[in-house]
């Protein structure tokens, strides 16, 4: 009889049996299969068991740590992915992880296969449904594994049933498979789950039908992308393992193009399964058209609402027992318990929306001249004026300068300037080799004719001038100091995830809201971003529907709820087309850990490709230098000769981060102890 043995309770049992005469007694700390699989509520153990160690990405994932589930310091969108950064050293650009998820992966396969090969045996104790159906969680739970592995690192080996110790080597022993094989055996994982499941999850936390459909969709799309951009790659981005001479990461030359298509195909139909279920809307409980305030509460809404329509899948968390810490890290500065800022949105994400007042080359104009470092600063009597045709989306996903917070006015200040006006820009050059010039060591701030002021610190530490008989602090309640980054960096908060209720107390440990692992807007998107890859590829549409109109309306279907534009005319097979659909998913799932993975798999993150960084054509050099690029912020100052305001835009200012990645980094490192030990396990073929 095979039995499911904890480690911890193998060891208890090797020690007991040194000392054990009556070998023959069964120990009562293994729970046999005949009791794991006896009942719905014992196989409710063993599944907790398994979703307990699943690699979500949720609140208590940090992309530079990797998965090690406790949401110390916890922030989002601060791998260089553009979307925020923050003071520490875990904003880098995502090139690995301190733990990587290669020996845990096998210890839930190991769950998984286990689960496919014995509940066979005890399938009378269950309704055929309920049976079919934990049978299809397992194989969903180890196409997931499989799907975590791949993003990561390409080929891996391919476990796919239980190996008993003790074994041979030849047993033990697993090489890595091709990157394609790799791929292909999550697609079969992912598709027996789906025949399997239920279309409603038995319990909550399960997965169902559904679930399964989307993760397929979103693991297809990264097939698809990594199968033909690859080869967008200088010289090909694929190798063999010198041990075994497999192609580990890559595909072959004569079938990237046939396995892309044929990915995307499937990403395609998931998605549309998913859409025609009916089971699934976008969420519009309190929006309505026309109406910014609403469409950006709306959105607020959406978040934190666990009956949304939206949701396919949800991380559920309860106080006080099962919490998480990001109100804890990323509230604003006043509002700090025990830090605060940790997620900084830059002025080169909020340069994506639409709302705002552009220079020809498409940049947030802050002066009257043709670039900002020409003309003069344009003034607005407040802040918020500048913001007033912002998207609502942007609103509900940022908190900007002087807007309302838990019923706060956010006090975002760079500085006072005491000057003459009209204020010419504070730099003549803005351009990436002059990143690293402070607004400190400007002459009109530490000269002997100082009209600047700013606040290296809060408290006590702020400059401070005297207006309208009145003191006024440089940089208001929320900062940014430019010596201390524990408030904002760029001029920007983070509003998605937190929680609003002024009555709730934030704290590390404290926060309870959900994290939305999958949402119908993620269908919406992955439906029209593979529709315009087949059409690209020239292959017709898999379930016969028009893929330019399903693309379009997915899109505009988005746009109408966040409060944008729609599209004039129909997508159509062009790059022009496919850079829009990645620029809506760049807004749209934003802070969610999806950017950092769509950067990769359409390989724009290396200095080559790096005009698409930003799901648009902009000028790489601008904010790039090789393989190194960088932020910015928009900064609002004061002046008191006009008593009104203005912004200047500038490379992140204060705890200045600088990020690097190059082609290399698409796969990361295979850990060098299984490389050591191994005779088959092989190591990237570029490292």
């Amino acid at each position: 009889m095979k039995r499911f043995v904890p480690i911890l309770l193998s060891l208890t049992l090797f020690a007991a049996m040194q000392s054990c005469v009556k070998m023959d007694i069964e120990p009562k700390n293994i729970v046999s299969d005949n009791e794991l699989f006896s009942t719905p509520a014992s196989v409710d153990i063993y599944m907790a068991t398994m979703y307990s160690r699943m690699p979500f990405e949720d609140f208590k994932y940090m992309s530079q740590w990797g998965f090690e589930y406790n949401g110390w310091l916890n922030s989002v969108g601060i791998d260089g992915s553009g979307e925020a950064v923050n003071r520490d050293g875990i904003t880098t650009a995502f090139t690995g992880e301190r733990t990587a998820y290669w020996g845990q992966a096998f210890g839930l396969l190991r769950n998984a296969n286990h689960l496919i090969e014995t509940l066979p045996q005890y399938q009378s104790n269950f309704s055929e449904d309920l049976y079919n159906h934990y049978l299809g969680e397992a194989y969903y739970i180890r196409a997931f594994v499989f799907y975590t592995m791949a993003k990561r690192f390409g080929g891996v080996p391919l476990v796919t049933k239980v190996i008993q110790y003790p074994a041979d080597d030849a047993d033990l022993e697993v090489p890595r498979a091709s990157e394609e094989e790799t791929w292909d055996q999550i697609l079969s994982d992912f598709d027996q789950a789906i025949e399997l499941m239920n279309e409603t999850s038995p319990k909550e936390g399960y997965s169902n039908k559904y679930v399964a459909l989307s993760f397929k969709a979103q693991a297809m799309l990264y097939a698809g992308s990594v199968a033909k951009y690859n080869e967008n790659v200088i010289g090909r981005l694929t190798g063999l393992g010198r041990k075994t001479q497999v192609r580990v990461i890559g595909f072959e030359a004569s079938r990237a193009a046939a396995a892309s298509q044929r990915y995307f195909t499937e990403a395609y139909k998931a998605a549309r399964q998913v859409m025609q279920s009916g089971k699934y809307s976008l969420y519009r409980k309190g929006w309505a058209a026309g109406n910014k305030e609403a469409q950006f509460q709306n959105m607020v809404d959406m978040f934190t609402d666990v009956s949304s329509t939206e949701n396919i899948y949800v991380k559920r968390y309860l106080f006080p027992t099962i919490t998480h810490g990001f109100d804890g890290y990323n509230m604003p500065y006043s509002f700090r318990q025990p830090l605060s800022a940790g997620t900084c949105p830059t002025l080169d994400f909020v340069e994506l929306f639409e709302g705002f007042p552009r220079y020809p080359n498409g940049r947030i104009r802050v002066t009257t001249g043709s670039d900002n470092a020409s003309g003069d600063y344009i003034m607005y009597d407040n802040p918020s004026d500048f913001f007033q045709n912002a998207e609502p989306r942007l609103r509900a996903y940022v908190i900007f300068p002087f807007d309302q917070f838990r019923f706060r006015e956010m006090e975002i200040r760079a500085g006072v300037f005491t000057g003459e006006t009209p204020i010419k820009p504070f730099f003549s050059n803005y351009a990436y080799n002059t990143a690293d010039e402070r607004y400190q060591n400007l002459s009109i701030f530490n000269g002997n004719a100082k009209t600047l002021y700013l606040s290296p610190r809060e408290g006590n530490g702020q400059q401070t001038v005297q207006y309208q008989g009145r003191t006024m602090t440089a940089a208001g309640q929320e900062g940014p100091f430019f010596d201390n980054g524990e408030a904002t960096l760029t001029g920007f908060y983070i509003r998605k995830w937190l929680q609003t209720s002024a009555e709730i107390v934030t704290g590390e440990g404290k926060s309870a809201q959900p994290f939305i692992l999958m949402r119908y807007a993620e269908m919406l998107l992955t439906a029209a971003e593979a529709a315009i890859e087949l059409q690209l590829a020239d292959q017709p549409s898999p379930d016969g529907s028009n893929l330019s109109q399903v693309a379009t309306e997915s899109i505009n279907q988005i746009r109408e709820r966040a409060g944008a534009s729609l599209l004039v005319g129909q997508l159509t097979p062009d790059l022009a087309s496919r850079d829009t659909v990645r620029k809506e998913r760049r807004k749209e799932l934003a802070f969610e850990h999806k950017s950092k993975w769509d950067l990769r798999r359409w390989r724009v993150n290396h200095y080559e490709g790096r005009d698409g960084f930003w799901g648009e054509t902009r000028d790489k050099n601008f904010y790039s230098n090789n393989e190194n690029y960088r932020f910015r912020g928009l900064y609002p100052f004061f002046s008191t000769r006009e008593g009104k305001y203005f912004f200047d835009t500038r490379f992140q200012w204060v705890s200045s981060k600088t990020f690097g990645y190059q082609p290399i980094d698409y796969y990361f490192s295979i850990p060098g102890g299984e490389v050591a030990k191994s005779p088959l396990i092989d190591q990237q073929p570029n490292r």
